[in-house]
Formats: C-alpha cells, structure tokens, sequence
C-alpha cells in the first residue's frame, strides 16, 4: 500500500565523495553513540558505528517555498540500505509528524501527528486524499527528515 524510502545512495555517495552537504557545509565524521537515527538505511545505530552528520534537503514534487534543509545522520560508508520497504520495524512506537505534500511541493493539510503504534493506519488517513502525493515522516521534537512515504505504485520520493 505504501512504499517508504530511504535517502538515494547515490545523493549519499555524492555527499561522501564531495565532503559537503547541500548548503556546501562540511560533512561531519563521528562515531555512535547509540540510538542516532540512520536515514540510509531506516533504523538506527548502534554504539561504535561509523556515521556521517550532514545537512539534507528532501527533493519536493515541485520548486516549493515548503523546501527545508535539516542535519541528518547515515553511515559514513555504504551499506546494504533498509532491510525491506514497509515501516522501520525498529521506529514503531516513536512518535513522528506525517507531513503531507501535494504535487505543487505544498504542505496539506492531511498531514498528521501520530504516536507510532498505528503508522499504517495514519498513513492510510493521510493518503486518503488524492491530492496527497507524498508524505515525510518527521522527528517531533527536532524536526529532522526520516523518510518519504509514497503511495506503492510511486517510483520514488521526487
């Protein structure tokens, strides 16, 4: 019914190559503390690994005023990706905004708040307006992008 994705390897290959994010400020390398969200690959980290900490723009459907830049985390090397394409079974529980796009790049007014027991089900809420054609989960208290939910039958987030 849904398809969630995670950011492209190949914007996160660039990010890697060039050292700099979309603002064209420096990557930061660190080390895990633990529980730091990975956006490569939809779950989150566990002590010791290596990550990088970088600005990151998700690409709206259309040039939008609603585009936003926040800092993200994802390993500082390439890995295998989310381990499949439903909700992260490890972010079940966590409260997140749905914030909902049309096609012009705007924010609808579908979009929800929900506490993580149900995403599914929001998900469902959310996508019930045709008008929606695209939905990123966000972090509530920092605000940061999690990932793009597109209706199934979408190639991808842009």
């Amino acid at each position: 019914m849904f398809t969630m994705h995670a950011i492209d390897p190949g914007h996160l290959e660039s990010v890697r190559g060039k050292g700099t994010d979309v603002s064209g400020n420096p990557v930061e390398a660190t080390t895990a503390q633990g529980g730091e969200p990975l956006r490569c690959c939809l779950r989150d980290a566990t002590e010791g690994e290596r990550l990088i900490l970088f600005g990151f723009e998700p690409v709206l459907p259309a040039a939008s005023p609603y585009r936003e830049i926040g800092a993200v985390f994802a390993h500082a090397a390439p890995c295998d990706g989310p381990a499949g394409a439903g909700y992260p079974e490890g972010w079940r529980g966590r409260p997140q905004v749905l914030r909902a796009y049309d096609a012009r790049g705007r924010i609808h007014p579908a979009t929800r708040v929900h506490d993580g027991t149900d995403p599914e089900g929001v998900l469902a809420d959310v996508f019930a307006d045709a008008a929606v054609v695209r939905a990123d989960s966000r972090n509530i208290a920092y605000g940061c992008f999690m990932f793009t939910v597109t209706r199934a039958a979408c190639a991808g987030p842009g």
